[in-house]
Order: C-alpha cells, then sequence, then structure tokens
C-alpha cells in the first residue's frame, strides 16, 4: 500500500511539473516573456509577483483574459483566448 501510495505521489508530481512546463511554453510562444519573468521584474511586473497581488481575486483571470485579448490597458496578444486563459491560471498558482 505504501507502495502505491509513493508511485502515485510521484506520478501527480510528474503531471504537474509537465503542465506547469507547457504552460510556461504558452507563455513563451505567446511572447509574455519578452516583457516578464517568472521570479523577477523585467520590463514588467514579474509572474509571482502579479500572483501575489491578486491572490483570492476570483475574478482576475478572466478580466486579465480579457485585458489581453482585447488590449485594453496592455498590449494585445495573438494567442487564443484558450491560450491566454491557461496562462493566466498557471500565473495565478504561482
Amino acid at each position: 500500500m505504501k507502495r502505491v501510495l509513493i508511485a502515485s505521489l510521484a506520478a501527480v508530481g510528474l503531471l504537474m511539473g509537465g503542465l506547469a512546463q507547457a504552460s510556461a511554453d504558452k507563455a513563451n510562444s505567446a511572447g509574455c516573456m519578452k516583457c516578464h519573468d517568472v521570479d523577477k521584474k523585467k520590463m514588467a511586473s514579474s509572474f509571482k509577483d502579479i500572483a501575489a497581488k491578486n491572490k483570492g481575486n476570483k475574478d482576475y483571470v478572466d478580466a486579465a483574459v480579457k485585458k489581453l485579448a482585447t488590449g485594453s490597458g496592455h498590449p494585445k496578444s495573438a494567442a487564443s483566448e484558450a491560450d491566454l486563459k491557461a496562462i493566466m491560471e498557471w500565473v495565478v498558482k504561482l
């Protein structure tokens, strides 16, 4: 039983790591990493700072996606709304 639990936890860890990498790749493909970084400020706030600032704001992801998709208050992104939503959901979990 203990081995099954350990194997399950390891599998979940690998899956989550893969999802995090996929979202980072999407952010890079969308051009986000030109101005943002995960841990440190570049031309714009780090993703971790954005996550901390918006912690507990359940409407943030949808508002950010709208802002990014329309170019209202932020440069317009060419990424699909589905990709933008995946990126922003990843950002708020950092």
